[in-house]
């Protein structure tokens, strides 16, 4: 596997040769010194380019990175993503090679850079026209946890508290897939923002919860991050039964922080009738069952 420092070499050797590069921008975990690397972390890699359709029409260049095992051209496709960099002036490529580095490689042209989103986990590898002199140290800032709006919370709680009616259907009927993909997918994203929120509100909104809330352990007590962990059922109706009941518990008590700290409204009796439903559903299921 090369090391990072061959990567890093390799990539701006490359730049320093081609006219049509200006600029060379690493993001991402890399660009972090808060994060410890390891071997699944991305190059996430900016081209600032002159004739970014020249690279586009003949991909043959990106060979020179190395052999790769799998790519993917987000923004060439159409039915499996919606996503589309930046903004249309932007062309990715992800890139897997067969030393199991891992390349995501952004280009973007010089004639946008007045739309350019810089992200603040920047550091710049190559500017030849001086086009990022002064930019800042990296930081996480741009992804510190937001504090949420009034109706951004009362709608997450509508979300929460209505979506979840619909697990307790799913597991009455012995849907499971059903039951776990909206769990999964509807309420669980919900729950996160709550979860989020309460840490952003412990610590000034000035951390960061991470993907996926990969850095929640850091900031919960050893107790809450251990309950929202048994939130995640195997395939049982029972257990997803124990993860609804446990999920719910916990979403009441986290908005119910979130609203006193940030002084927002919380329709209680929303929260209330739906996890009466949820515990009479329950009662049902059971008798039925016997």
């Amino acid at each position: 596997m090369r090391t990072a420092s061959e990567i890093k070499n390799m990539i701006i050797a490359f730049g320093k040769t081609d006219s049509r590069i200006r600029a060379i921008l690493l993001n991402g975990s890399r660009a972090n010194p808060a994060v410890k690397p390891d071997k699944f972390q991305d190059y996430d890699i900016v081209f600032i380019v002159n004739e970014p359709d020249s690279f586009r029409k003949d991909h043959t260049w990106i060979d020179t990175f190395g052999e790769r095992i799998i790519m993917q051209l987000p923004d060439a496709m159409s039915y499996i993503t919606d996503e589309s960099g930046q903004d249309a002036q932007s062309f990715a490529y992800l890139m897997l090679f067969a030393d199991f580095n891992r390349i995501d490689l952004t280009l973007f042209p010089v004639s946008g850079l007045d739309t350019y989103q810089q992200d603040s986990l920047t550091v710049v590898w190559l500017d030849k026209d001086g086009l990022f002199e002064g930019i800042a140290d990296s930081s996480e800032s741009d992804y510190f946890i937001d504090k949420p709006a009034e109706q951004e919370f009362a709608e997450t709680c509508n979300e929460f508290w209505w979506v979840s009616t619909y697990v307790v259907k799913g597991l009455y009927r012995k849907e499971i897939t059903y039951a776990k993909e909206v769990f999964d997918m509807h309420i669980r994203p919900m729950f996160m923002n709550v979860v989020a929120w309460k840490i952003g509100t412990e610590h000034n909104f000035e951390v960061t919860f991470g993907k996926s809330g990969k850095n929640m352990q850091r900031y919960l007590s050893k107790e809450n991050y251990e309950r929202i962990l048994q939130t995640y059922a195997d395939h049982s109706i029972a257990a997803n039964w124990k993860a609804l009941f446990l999920i719910t518990e916990l979403f009441a008590a986290f908005s119910m922080e979130v609203a006193e700290r940030l002084a927002l409204s919380l329709d209680i009796s929303q929260q209330q009738n739906v996890m009466q439903y949820i515990h009479t559903q329950y009662e049902l299921f059971q008798t039925e069952e016997l």
